[in-house]
């Protein structure tokens, strides 16, 4: 998880951090005078190699140009919509999670549905900050639930809320792989489409933190 979010952070500020450096060096070749060698590139300030989206490969940029692209973190529609989405997705989640504590049967079930509760609450409270600094609040309501991949169909949920002991258990474990399939998809798709920083941090961690789980989940169907 931890790597997955280094990897997401340097997206967003590697192109701050190369700006800066290659500054730094046209500074440096500024102040040695004409005998400090050629300047770097026809402009000076050289040229920086910008890493690309994910399955896209990195671009060389002028230091004008990387310093453009630095600053330029204004979400797009894919960031709302995938934050909107999100929201009533993890909501969903905890409604599954909070029938574990009286019905489930495994000790295993019942850890696992705490992590659930207690990763995904405040992931809510951050993702409506977002929709909220961003002029989106009250926006995250509206969306049709078979839109979204791995939702629980009413039918589903009317069943786990039927089930109890070990009945319970396989079908929550069933229901919870499909839910996070789904937001692992959800937040793939957003780190190719979306434009915001914090939006793909929250994501990538969506997928690192999910994709975990689904394995436990598995070991814990088998």
């Amino acid at each position: 998880m931890l790597i997955r979010r280094q990897v997401i952070r340097f997206r967003g500020w590697a192109l701050f951090a190369a700006v800066a450096a290659a500054v730094l060096t046209s500074a440096g070749c500024d102040a040695g005078g004409a005998d400090s060698g050629p300047k770097a590139g026809a402009h000076g300030g050289g040229t920086v190699v910008a890493p690309g989206k994910p399955g896209e490969p990195a671009r060389t940029l002028s230091a004008s140009e990387a310093a453009e692209e630095a600053g330029v973190d204004t979400p797009n529609s894919a960031d709302v919509r995938y934050v909107q989405m999100m929201i009533q997705h993890h909501t969903q989640a905890l409604e599954l999670t909070a029938l574990a504590p009286s019905r489930a049967r495994s000790a295993s079930v019942k850890r696992l549905a705490e992590r659930i509760t207690a990763a995904q609450k405040p992931e809510i409270g951050a993702m409506e900050g977002w929709l909220s600094r961003h002029g989106r609040a009250g926006q995250s309501a509206g969306h049709d639930h078979g839109a979204m991949p791995g939702m629980a169909t009413t039918g589903q949920l009317k069943g786990l809320q039927a089930a109890k002991g070990a009945a319970f258990d396989r079908l929550f474990l069933k229901l919870m792989i499909t839910h996070h399939q789904g937001a692992v998809t959800m937040a793939t798709e957003v780190l190719s489409e979306g434009n915001n920083v914090q939006v793909e941090e929250m994501a990538g961690d969506v997928v690192a933190q999910q994709t975990t789980e689904i394995g436990r989940m598995r070991a814990l169907s088998s």
